[in-house]
C-alpha cells in the first residue's frame, strides 16, 4: 500500500535535554511526600537550531499546503471585495476578525467569554475577568499586526507586554523574558514529573535570536514557516505566562509580514480550537523531531479559517445592509451614518466611546444613538438614566453564532 503524507515525517532536529537539579521553593507549602518527589535531578529541554532548516515535504503535503495558502488568500480577497478597499467598514471588520481570533486563541487556554462581554469590556463596562484577560489578547494581536513590518525580538516582547498589561497580577512579567524555570503538567512544587520542561532561562536569548533568523527567511512556504516558527516559540517558552497566546499572535504577524494576507486578521486559532488535543500533540511531535503534524494542523486550521471567515464576513455585511435599510429617511449628513460602520467592530457602545474614540461631540453622539435606537438598529440595554449602553444585537448574534459553529466542529470525547 502507498504511504500517505498523513503518516510521513517532515524531519526537523529533535530537542535534546540537560540534567539539572531542583529543590522546591517554600517547601512548607507542600506535603513531605511531595517535597521528596520534587527534590533531585530533572531533565530540561534544549531547543535545536532551526535558522538553516530545510523542509523535506512530500508532494501530497506540498499540495495540501498550497491549497490552504490559496484559500487564505481567497478569504482576504473576498473580505476586500465585499467591503471595498476604500470602505470605512474594512477597518472595523478587520477589528472584529482580530477580536474573533483573539477570543479563539484565548479559548485554547480555557479562557472563554461571549461576544457581548468582550464588547462591553472594550468600553469599560462589565467586569468579567475572562473578558478583560481576552482584551489583553486583542491588544497583543493588534501589536502583532502593527509591528509585522519588521519582526524582531523587541516586537515580540511588545506583543507580550500588550498581552499581560491587562492581566491582573502579571503586569511585572509583561514584555520580559522569564528568569525562572517553567514547565507544563503535573507537579506544582517542581518539574520532575512534568510533561514538558522548558529550557533554562539563560538559553532563551540565543534560541530567540535563532528563531528570528528563521522567520526572516524568504525561501520557505509561508504556512510552513508560520507553523514551525510557532512550534519553536512554544518550545522555547520564553515567558512566565502567555506563551500560547503570544505564539499565536506571532503567527498572525508572520502572515502579515510575508504578505499572505493584508486586510484582515485570519481566525486560524478557531481552526486549532477544533481539536486542541491534536494541536498539543502536534507540538509534542515537533519536539520529538517531526514537523509534519504541526504543519498539517496549521494547513487544516487555515482552511477552516478561510471557510468560516468568509461566512462570518458575509453575515456581518448582511447585518450592516439590514441596518442601512432601517435607516432610510435619515438625512445623508446625519451622524448616525458615520457611526454605523463602527458598530461592526464595536457592537456595544456608550457616549464616552463615541466621544473619546470616534471623535463625536456629546450632543451629536446622543442624537446618533437615539436615531439608531428609534429605527431598531441599536437597543439600549441598561435601562438607566445615566451610564447607558447601546448594543447591535444582530451583530452580537452573528459573532456568538460563529463561536457556536466552531464549538460544533469540536470532536466529542
Amino acid at each position: 500500500m502507498p504511504t500517505h503524507s498523513s503518516t510521513m515525517r517532515i524531519p526537523v532536529d529533535a530537542v535534546s535535554q540537560e540534567t539539572l537539579r531542583w529543590t522546591p521553593r517554600a517547601p512548607e507549602m507542600y506535603s513531605r511526600a511531595e517535597v521528596e518527589r520534587q527534590t533531585g535531578a530533572y531533565a530540561a529541554t534544549i531547543t535545536a537550531a532551526i535558522a538553516e532548516w530545510r523542509p523535506q515535504v512530500s508532494a501530497e503535503d506540498a499540495a495540501d499546503i498550497e491549497d490552504a495558502t490559496r484559500r487564505l488568500v481567497a478569504f482576504d480577497d473576498h473580505a476586500q471585495r465585499r467591503l471595498g478597499m476604500g470602505s470605512p467598514v474594512l477597518g472595523p471588520m478587520a477589528a472584529i476578525l482580530l477580536r474573533t481570533e483573539s477570543a479563539s486563541s484565548s479559548q485554547i487556554e480555557q479562557l472563554t467569554t461571549s461576544a457581548k462581554q468582550l464588547a462591553l469590556a472594550e468600553i469599560d463596562e462589565g467586569g468579567k475577568s475572562n473578558a478583560l484577560t481576552v482584551i489583553g489578547n486583542v491588544r497583543a494581536m493588534e501589536a502583532a499586526l502593527a509591528l509585522s513590518t519588521d519582526i524582531t525580538e523587541g516586537s515580540i516582547l511588545q506583543m507580550h507586554a500588550a498581552l499581560l498589561r491587562h492581566q491582573a497580577g502579571s503586569e511585572q512579567d509583561a514584555g520580559q523574558y522569564r528568569q525562572e524555570q517553567v514547565w507544563i503538567g503535573a507537579g506544582s512544587a517542581g518539574p520532575r514529573l512534568a510533561e514538558f520542561v522548558a529550557p533554562r532561562p539563560s538559553l532563551i536569548p540565543a534560541a530567540m535570536a535563532d528563531l528570528i533568523r528563521f522567520i526572516r527567511r524568504q525561501d520557505l512556504s509561508v504556512l510552513v514557516q508560520v507553523a514551525v516558527a510557532h512550534a519553536q516559540f512554544e518550545t522555547i517558552h520564553p515567558f512566565v505566562d502567555g506563551n500560547g497566546r503570544t505564539g499565536r499572535a506571532l503567527a498572525q504577524s508572520i502572515l502579515r509580514n510575508k504578505g499572505l494576507v493584508g486586510s484582515t486578521a485570519v481566525p486560524i486559532s478557531a481552526g486549532l480550537l477544533r481539536d486542541t488535543g491534536r494541536y498539543f500533540a502536534a507540538l509534542t511531535s515537533f519536539r520529538a523531531g517531526d514537523a509534519g503534524p504541526i504543519i498539517r494542523e496549521f494547513a487544516a486550521a487555515s482552511r477552516i479559517a478561510a471557510t468560516t471567515g468568509v461566512q462570518l464576513v458575509d453575515d456581518l455585511v448582511a447585518e450592516l445592509e439590514e441596518s442601512r435599510a432601517r435607516m432610510q429617511g435619515l438625512r445623508a449628513d446625519a451622524a448616525a451614518w458615520s457611526l454605523l460602520p463602527a458598530l461592526v467592530g464595536q457592537p456595544a457602545v456608550n457616549t464616552p466611546y463615541l466621544v473619546d474614540t470616534l471623535g463625536f461631540g456629546e450632543m451629536a453622539a446622543l442624537r446618533a444613538l437615539d436615531a439608531l435606537a428609534e429605527r431598531g438598529v441599536l437597543v439600549e440595554t441598561t435601562g438607566k438614566g445615566r451610564n447607558r449602553v447601546w448594543q447591535h444585537q444582530g451583530i452580537l448574534r452573528v459573532l456568538d453564532g460563529y463561536a457556536a459553529q466552531i464549538r460544533r466542529m469540536t470532536p466529542r470525547k
